[in-house]
């Protein structure tokens, strides 16, 4: 079955920036030369995150504060011991939410909501460039 793998790049805001990728991914699928399949969206790093939400500012600021309630980043934790950068909330909840999604898509069109975008989600604590890696696969 083809394979094509695809490169985007990203500028999230610290702290919970979401950014929403959906064009950037239509995009690569619709260039490639694969018709029908699926392309999953993987980010590469530890306290970044890929998921679908209704991307709104309203729903952005309740995604902050939800992970803010179950993982707070100004709670001393375990791992800022083992390199004292202070980001094992941000680790936590990359881990929480997950690195990668997989969307179908039909005649080079991603199969989803009228409500549903893709994001990528910055946890850490700075604003970070963060590189994407699609793969798309299917047939021509």
């Amino acid at each position: 079955m083809p394979l094509e793998t695809r490169e985007i790049s990203v500028i999230a805001k610290e702290d919970c920036g979401i950014v929403n990728i959906t064009e950037m991914v239509s995009d690569e699928v619709e260039n490639s030369k694969i018709r029908s399949g699926t392309v999953t969206v993987f980010c590469i790093g530890s306290t970044g995150a890929i998921s679908t939400m209704e991307f709104e500012p309203n729903l952005s600021k309740d995604v902050g504060e939800t992970l803010n309630e179950l993982i707070p980043l100004n709670k001393d934790y375990h791992h800022h011991k083992t390199w004292g950068d202070f980001n094992g909330g941000s680790h936590l909840r990359s881990l929480l939410v997950g690195p990668s999604l997989t969307v179908p898509f039909v005649e080079k069109k991603l199969t989803l909501g009228t409500w549903q975008q893709i994001v990528y989600i910055n946890f850490d604590r700075i604003e970070k460039v963060r590189k994407i890696v699609l793969q798309i696969i299917g047939e021509f």
